[in-house]
């Protein structure tokens, strides 16, 4: 290891009182990179999957529900197809329709996959509306619920 030294007044060499900080720069350099690695890894979160695609295209089968949810004066209305439901009716419309989807695919051993339920809602109705509509379809058994959406115009701005 070797020590700079400084030249005096008198000629003789004498060591330099100066403090190196390039070795404490390095060590700094280290620390700050080792800190933003091992920071993200000891973040916590809720593990969860989020969807990587804005829009996803709804595959329409014969077999799926639709159903349109509305508030008219402060009143819901949910629609099967076009006929006005109220949610005993709803219900039991689909309780009846996955009875049937099971039974035409020979029993619930032979189950590859339910119907879903599509709700289209209007933008101005209130969310205990179609929540209502998502709790009673849930309730009979529809394990998906989903939503139509429209896409916004070309160019438009997305939310």
């Amino acid at each position: 290891m070797a020590m700079q030294v400084g030249e005096h007044e008198e000629g003789e060499d004498t060591p330099m009182s100066d403090i190196n900080t390039t070795p404490l720069v390095d060590v700094m350099l280290v620390l700050l990179i080792i800190f933003l690695i091992a920071v993200p890894v000891v973040l916590q979160s809720v593990p969860v999957n989020l969807p990587k695609v804005d829009f996803e295209v709804t595959q329409t089968k014969p077999e799926n529900v639709n159903l349109t949810v509305r508030a008219v004066n402060g009143q819901c209305e949910v629609y099967w197809n076009l006929t006005r439901v109220n949610s005993n009716d709803l219900l039991n419309r689909a309780v009846r329709a996955l009875e049937d989807e099971i039974a035409r695919q020979g029993g619930a051993e032979n189950v590859t996959e339910l119907p879903e339920a599509h709700i289209r809602g209007d933008v101005n109705t209130p969310y205990r509306c179609i929540g209502g509509a998502i709790f009673t379809m849930q309730r009979a058994g529809f394990s998906r619920v989903g939503f139509i959406s429209e896409p916004p115009p070309r160019g438009g701005v997305r939310y």
